[in-house]
């Protein structure tokens, strides 16, 4: 029982001491080949056992990408036998055990798989058996990528699609990227990217303003670097966007623009559109509306500004059939003076100066003749004629009793100022003999003497 058991412990040892070993006598510095189709490609065997100490069997086999799997190599320490299918086209190399393919093919693509059996000499312990797959790409170069565009004409956004196709002539395993103005694009709502073989499609689901731009594509693989297709030009209809109103002159304050009198104003009315818009400045002052302009630019004289007026731009593509509007209110600082609207205008004065004026000469004209009528003395003039004052109770006068030497016009004329006198004078006139009984009134008597009085007026 304990020979028995020493027994079994040394199997075990060695099995350990066997497989420790096996993970260390080959090793192949590369599993994976990308080969150009046309050239050689060698898998390379390093081993790490004295060949001399040693008895080796093994295969080369291949395994296509179908599956299908053929025996390339049989091999031992002594003999060589290659698939005579394959002598011209293999190359055995000993004593690594190494395999060179000549000239590379698309059929020669596929798994090639080394199995190798190692026996020690003078060793009863069991065969180490040693495995390993190498995978081999053949690529074929990438031709130049060929780029189309359908379709061909400018197309109108929110209403067309629009297709671009990229493909190779030649070329395994091609990986294509898609730009637009030298920057990638990716998968989206509205781009679609297929590709079958060496041919990919980009599809652009109802086009937009953004789209616009250069398109090209890059075709590559993994022995070919990124080959640039020709650009093609995407031209899109759009707009009109960000409709706006700008002036180098006056100052803007959100949508009102203030001017100084007399300043002559350009208005420049912009939009982003393709093709360009055609714009229309409309005028909504004194509640009415009217078109006072055709262009992209105005031109207003502040001094035709009776009041703060409001415009509007009007932006219209005649392609995509869209517009859009801006409006804007101008204001000038400070209103023109009647003299200097005179001058721009070439009128003498405005209306509201011509009623002003008007009103201060009516208004003068009635102060200067109510002071003339309270400043004037009141004149009467009563004719005497053949009628001696003393019969008249006329006013007395010493030295003087003659009648025919009172004979005359006579002019009473009141005081201004004194009411009393004013009103006593008119009563003398009235009844003269009432004259001389008002002691209070005071009055002038201006006699007028006839040149040549008639002898009937004497008798």
């Amino acid at each position: 029982m304990e020979a028995t058991g020493r027994s079994a412990l040394n199997v075990c040892c060695v099995l350990l001491i066997l497989t420790e070993v096996s993970s260390e006598l080959i090793h192949i510095p590369s599993l994976v080949h990308h080969v150009i189709e046309g050239k050689p490609v060698l898998l390379s065997v390093e081993t790490r056992y004295p060949l001399d100490d040693v008895d080796i069997q093994g295969t080369w086999s291949h395994t296509r990408p179908s599956g299908t799997r053929t025996t390339l190599v049989t091999f031992t320490k002594e003999t060589t036998i290659i698939n005579m299918m394959y002598r011209k086209h293999l190359v055995f190399k000993e004593p690594n055990v190494s395999l060179e393919i000549r000239k590379l093919n698309h059929e020669d693509e596929g798994d090639y798989h080394l199995n190798l059996n190692i026996q020690f000499h003078n060793q009863t312990g069991p065969v180490i058996k040693e495995e390993r797959t190498v995978h081999v790409t053949v690529y074929v170069p990438v031709s130049s990528p060929v780029i189309q565009k359908s379709p061909s004409y400018a197309v109108v956004e929110d209403k067309a699609n629009a297709t671009l196709t990229c493909s190779v002539e030649r070329g395994t395993r091609v990986v294509f990227q898609w730009l637009r103005d030298n920057q990638a694009l990716g998968a989206s709502n509205r781009y679609h990217f297929t590709q079958d073989n060496n041919t990919t499609t980009l599809f652009i689901s109802t086009v937009r303003k953004e789209d616009k731009g250069t398109y090209h594509c890059v075709a590559s693989n993994a022995v070919s670097q990124g080959l640039p297709s020709r650009a093609v030009d995407l031209n899109v209809y759009y707009g009109p966007y960000n409709l706006e109103v700008n002036s180098d002159q006056g100052l803007r304050t959100g949508e009102v623009f203030t001017i100084n009198p007399g300043e002559l104003v350009f208005f420049e009315c912009q939009a982003d559109s393709n093709p360009p818009n055609s714009y229309v400045w409309i005028s909504k002052s004194r509640n009415a509306t009217q078109v006072i302009y055709e262009g992209p630019r105005l031109e207003v004289r502040s001094y035709k500004l009776a009041q703060a007026e409001e415009y509007l731009c009007r932006a219209f593509n005649n392609v995509t059939q869209k517009q859009d509007e801006t409006q804007f209110t101008l204001v000038v600082a400070k209103y023109l003076a009647g003299k200097e609207k005179h001058i721009q205008e070439g009128s003498t004065f405005s209306p509201f100066a011509a009623v002003v004026v008007s009103s201060v000469f009516i208004i003068g004209c009635m102060l200067l003749f109510f002071l003339k009528k309270t400043c004037s003395p009141k004149r009467v003039l009563m004719s005497i004629y053949n009628r001696p004052l003393s019969e008249q109770k006329r006013p007395h006068r010493s030295g003087h009793e003659d009648a025919t030497e009172d004979f005359g016009i006579y002019e009473f004329v009141s005081v201004p100022g004194k009411m009393e006198s004013a009103q006593a004078s008119c009563r003398s006139l009235a009844r003269l003999e009432s004259v001389q009984d008002m002691h209070t009134t005071i009055y002038d008597v201006i006699r007028h003497n006839p040149e040549t009085p008639s002898h009937s007026l004497l008798e």
